[in-house]
């Protein structure tokens, strides 16, 4: 039997990749003064930065702010200017300030697995952030739970399986990245839901799940089609 359903935060319920894009683009283009190298080698240098550095900052606009200025110092040889990592610094608040927008159709569709299984809220990333995330979201009434936290892997669900009080058979993960949503829950014995979104960070490519050999995973192309492939997993469950 299904009993809980956990939905994803960012590029799940809300907008958050393509503001990281956009703050990527602009990263470029200052190092761009500095470094001759194409954007795919900037990009490139600035992942690499982003990953070694996780294990400190977490995820998040804030670490990404910190990894921008690190990469553009050394590609730079130190040369950059203080005026062009205030830009930096600057291009990582615009990130954090960002409007909350809901893609089309989540609430109606979250509101509607509400009505047959308890709904929990588990999303990754800086605390303060998805906290202003979540409020502004205006979703908050129709969890049961909401849990922020640092990662999402097969210890994260485990503790929350055990804290939800639910088993994992009984639980089904909806989101868009098959790294953090949808792998380690079914490494469990879990259910996933993968919602694709059109831009996903490289980092959260990098997954061992061959989704044509994933029986307890279904794929929705949109909000809508949530609730109907979380009902075939019931019925499986």
């Amino acid at each position: 039997m299904l009993k809980m359903v956990g939905f994803d935060g960012d590029d799940t319920l809300w907008r958050s990749e393509d503001y990281y894009r956009d703050a990527n683009a602009g990263f470029a283009a200052i190092v761009s003064r500095y470094a001759d190298l194409a954007d795919e080698a900037v990009h490139a240098r600035m992942l690499a930065t982003e990953r070694s550095n996780l294990v400190l900052f977490g995820y998040g606009a804030k670490g990404m702010t910190l990894s921008m200025v690190e990469t553009a110092i050394a590609l730079s040889d130190g040369r950059i200017s203080a005026q062009d990592i205030h830009r930096l610094v600057e291009i990582g608040k615009r990130v954090l300030q960002h409007p909350v927008e809901l893609l089309p159709g989540i609430r109606e569709a979250v509101a509607a697995v509400a009505k047959s299984h308890a709904v929990v809220l588990i999303t990754k990333g800086d605390l303060f952030h998805q906290e202003k995330k979540v409020a502004e979201s205006g979703l908050a009434d129709l969890f049961r739970r909401i849990e922020i936290v640092s990662e999402k892997d097969t210890a994260t669900y485990r503790r929350l399986f055990g804290e939800f009080d639910v088993a994992a058979h009984e639980f089904a993960m909806v989101g868009n990245s098959l790294r953090s949503d949808i792998e380690p829950v079914l490494r469990l014995g879990g259910w996933g839901v993968h919602v694709p979104y059109h831009v996903t960070w490289a980092h959260e490519l990098e997954n061992g799940l061959d989704v044509n050999d994933a029986p307890r995973m279904r794929e929705a192309a949109c909000a809508a089609e949530i609730p109907a492939a979380l009902a075939q997993l019931a019925a499986l469950a």
